[in-house]
This record gives structure tokens, C-alpha cells and sequence, in this order.
């Protein structure tokens, strides 16, 4: 009992330090007095002290302020706005603890009161459009189980979540939407085999019942897409797994989720998450390729996209403008989760992109699609663990946007120095030509190419100036 006053005493002084730090804290304290709880409500700003940020340009020094996003400038026909469509996650921005594998919470944020209550719950909903509207964006994503409580029964877990919802509803106004929404089918233990891949069938009930409330909740506060990630719908070993019959079921369960989207009226894009692994061995969804050719096998491939998370590119082998190529290519690019990983570190580390270089391959297949609509780029991204101050999320937030704001002023460098794409044209020069036309039509046959290569010998093979190219793209960083 001693162990437990002193262990919840550094617990509370931990708190108190942490709300000292912040300037002007709001008038309901970090611990909460009998009267807050009551009520429920935070009782002034979320964060007091942080302006609404704004465009400064790249000479700026003001950190709380954007040097390279300017939302309402026209950039290659469109307003970067248009082209970037920012969203907050709810999960990372107001759920994440700073804990990991090895480690406990290091994040006490002033409004927490230590509960997953519902009361709790609104009091966060709150501070999440106190933040997107200081941030200037006006889009948010959300896992249902990250903004409500879970129930004891699937009948309060719906009631939760719709007062939660109803809530926001009313805060997001009619400027702000979600760009999408989705049910957390992997954290509770009913998961641990899977949801649409259990070998349960109560769990795949459970989970198309779980889906069917977080479709509607997401069209009724007006979502732009739904996503499903299937962090646990994969295999740790195939010993104990019928991997076809597990396969057949997850095309049945997005079957019926096409038709409820239907049946309801959203209108929305459904989107698949790809990720290889973590947690299961061996996830279904592995890349974009193996993405597209489970739609193709199910004949969903006209009923859904892709959400692409740059970090998960990466975890399984490829980098994020390959995947991106490879969703653009098949027509399934829907969504961007932005985010980067650590070279060094060998799991899912959510990191905010600030790699200028990698920011600007992704806004070229952005800009060669022609733009994500209705997606966006959501920051699936967290602070560090050892960053802990409120303001924190703001900085994160600017220098995400900033990097990709500037890979988009570099990709119109590109576009307008001509010089990359005519590099590419020239190396494929040869099949500008008659017979090159009819191998692209499908029109030359094996003896028509046999005669050719007779005729013309050994064929001449032309550098393929990878360095120029390289040089080209460096140029505009």
C-alpha cells in the first residue's frame, strides 16, 4: 500500500512539473479538482500561449510559423492547399503516451485526468478542433475506439462512441471534415487472430458489426474515405493457418462492406492500408502490388483504393515513391499516410517526414496523379518520446506540412526546368518509332521482331545517364 501512495505521488508530481512549464495553463487543472470532474468541461484554452499559425516565408525565424505552406498560393493550377490536404490524427496528436516496447508514458498533457472516460473523451474532442483550427487545416482522422471508450458490451460501445460523435459534430462546424475514418480491429484480445482472418466467427461478427458503426459515424460527420488497416489480419505461422480460407473470408468481409457503403449512401473511397508485418509475421496486405492483386482476385479492384504510409513503404523493402508509383500505375492512389521511419531502428517508428528529398518523390507522383482527392495527406505521425511539451505538437506539425509544402515547390522546379522528363523521354526514344508503336498496341509477334533483330544485328544500348538525372533532381532541392 505504502509502494502504491509513493508510486501515485511521483505520478502526480509529474503531472504538476509538467503543467508548470507551460505558459499561462488554463484555469481547470491538470489533476482536475471535484468541481472540473463534474462537469466535464476544460474550463479555457487547450494551448494557452500558442497562436493561430500563419505564413511567414523561408526567412522567417518564428517557430510557430510556416516558412514554405502558404495554403491559399496557386501552385501548377491548384492552391497548395488543394494539392496537400492536411489531416490530423486523433490517435497520435491526442492519444499517443511517448510509451514504447521498453518503456512507460513520458506524455501527461495538462487537460488528461487519467481515465478513459467519456467525460474524458469530450474534453480531448475539444482540444482536438482547438488544434486543428490553431494549425489552419480542416481535416481530422480517427479510430472509433481512439475518440470513444470501449463498453462492456457492443451496444454501449455504439452508445459511446455516438455521443462522442455527436460532440463533434457540432465542433467541426462546416468547415472542417474527417479526410477519413475507421474501426480499431486490432488492439482489444478478441483480435489476436485477426478480424475479417479470425478463426473465430463470433470475432468476424463482432468485427463486420464494429465496421458497420464506424462506416456510419464516418458519413454521418461528412468522412472523405474510410480506411481499413489490417494489423492483425496476416499469419504467425502457417502451421496452425488455412491462409486460403483465411483470404476468402477478408474478400467476403470487403464485399459487404462495399455494400453497406451503398446501401447507406456514402459516398466516400474505401482504402486499404498496405504493411508487411508488425504486428503479425506476415501481413496480407504486404505492399501496394500484393495490395492490388488481392482487389483484382476478389473483383474489388473498381470498389477501392490505397492508403499509402510512407513508413510502412519501407518495411517491406521498397521506398515510399516506389509504392506510390506502383498504386499510381494501377489507379488505386487514394490517400497518404505522411510519415518516415529511422534507418536504424528496425520497427514502424511514425516519424514525422522532414527528409526534403523524400518529400519531393512523393509530391511527384502526387503531382502525376493529378492530386489525391478526396484523400490527403494524413500526419500518421507522433512525437518522440523524449518530446514533451505541448508546444511540441505544433512544431512537429509545421515542419511536416513545411517539408511537403516545399517538395511541392521543388516538383514545379522540375516541371517547369523541363530537363528530368526529357532525360526519361530520350532514354525511350526507340519505341517512338513504327515498330515501337505496334509492340505498344500489342500488334508485333515473335517472327515480325525475329526478322528485325536480323536484320539490324547487334543492337546499340545507350547510357542511361543515371548520374544527370540524379544531378537534375539535386538542383532543385
Amino acid at each position: 500500500m505504502k509502494a502504491g501512495k509513493i508510486l501515485f505521488l511521483l505520478l502526480s508530481l509529474n503531472v504538476i512539473s509538467f503543467v508548470v512549464v507551460i505558459a499561462n495553463p488554463p484555469t481547470c487543472p491538470a489533476d482536475l479538482g471535484k468541481e472540473c470532474s463534474d462537469s466535464g468541461e476544460w474550463d479555457g484554452e487547450f494551448f494557452p500561449g500558442i497562436p493561430n499559425i500563419k505564413y511567414e516565408g523561408p526567412s522567417s525565424k518564428t517557430r510557430l510559423a510556416y516558412k514554405w505552406y502558404n495554403a491559399e498560393e496557386e501552385i501548377l493550377g491548384k492552391k497548395m492547399k488543394d494539392w496537400l490536404r492536411f489531416s490530423v490524427a486523433f490517435w497520435h496528436t491526442f492519444r499517443g503516451t511517448g510509451g514504447d516496447p521498453f518503456g512507460a508514458p513520458t506524455k501527461y498533457w495538462p487537460w488528461e485526468d487519467g481515465t478513459n472516460s467519456l467525460a474524458m473523451a469530450k474534453r480531448r474532442m475539444r482540444a482536438n478542433f482547438e488544434f486543428i483550427n490553431k494549425l489552419g487545416v480542416d481535416r481530422w482522422c480517427f479510430h472509433d475506439r481512439d475518440i470513444a471508450p470501449d463498453g462492456k458490451t457492443l451496444e454501449e460501445s455504439n452508445a459511446n462512441l455516438d455521443e462522442v460523435v455527436a460532440l463533434a459534430k457540432e465542433l467541426q462546424g462546416t468547415k472542417i471534415r474527417p479526410l477519413w475514418g475507421t474501426a480499431q480491429l486490432f488492439m482489444h484480445p478478441r483480435y489476436m487472430h485477426g478480424a475479417a482472418t479470425s478463426s473465430e466467427l463470433g470475432v468476424y461478427a463482432y468485427a463486420a458489426a464494429q465496421v458497420k458503426k464506424a462506416m456510419e459515424v464516418t458519413h454521418y460527420l461528412g468522412g472523405e474515405n474510410y480506411v481499413f488497416w489490417g494489423g492483425r489480419e496476416g499469419y504467425q505461422t502457417l502451421l496452425n493457418t488455412d491462409m486460403g480460407r483465411e483470404l476468402d473470408h477478408m474478400g467476403r468481409f470487403f464485399e459487404a462492406a462495399v455494400a453497406y457503403k451503398k446501401k447507406i449512401g456514402f459516398k466516400g473511397t474505401l482504402l486499404i492500408e498496405p504493411k508487411p508485418q508488425e504486428p503479425t509475421k506476415h501481413q496480407y496486405d504486404w505492399d501496394a502490388a500484393t495490395a492490388a492483386n488481392f482487389l483484382r482476385k476478389y473483383g474489388l479492384i473498381g470498389e477501392f483504393k490505397l492508403n499509402i504510409e510512407c513508413n510502412h513503404a519501407t518495411l517491406s523493402g521498397h521506398s515510399c515513391h516506389h509504392e506510390l508509383e506502383t498504386a499510381r500505375l494501377n489507379g488505386l492512389l487514394g490517400n497518404i499516410d505522411a510519415n518516415t521511419g529511422d534507418p536504424q531502428i528496425g520497427w514502424d517508428t511514425d516519424q514525422f517526414l522532414t527528409d526534403i528529398g523524400e518529400a519531393t518523390l512523393v509530391m511527384l507522383s502526387v503531382v502525376r496523379n493529378g492530386g489525391l482527392a478526396p484523400g490527403g495527406f494524413n500526419f500518421d505521425a507522433k512525437l518522440r518520446r523524449e518530446s514533451t511539451d505541448v508546444e511540441d505538437l505544433f512544431i512537429a506539425h509545421i515542419t511536416g506540412m513545411d517539408t511537403l509544402a516545399r517538395g511541392l515547390r521543388n516538383v514545379a522546379k522540375l516541371i517547369e526546368d523541363g530537363s528530368l522528363s526529357e532525360l526519361v523521354r530520350k532514354r525511350y526514344k526507340s519505341f517512338d518509332t513504327e515498330l515501337g508503336a505496334q509492340i505498344e498496341a500489342g500488334k508485333a509477334d515473335f517472327e515480325m521482331l525475329e526478322k528485325k533483330a536480323l536484320e539490324w544485328g547487334e543492337p546499340e544500348v545507350a547510357s542511361g545517364k543515371q548520374e544527370l538525372a540524379e544531378m537534375i533532381f539535386q538542383s532543385v532541392l
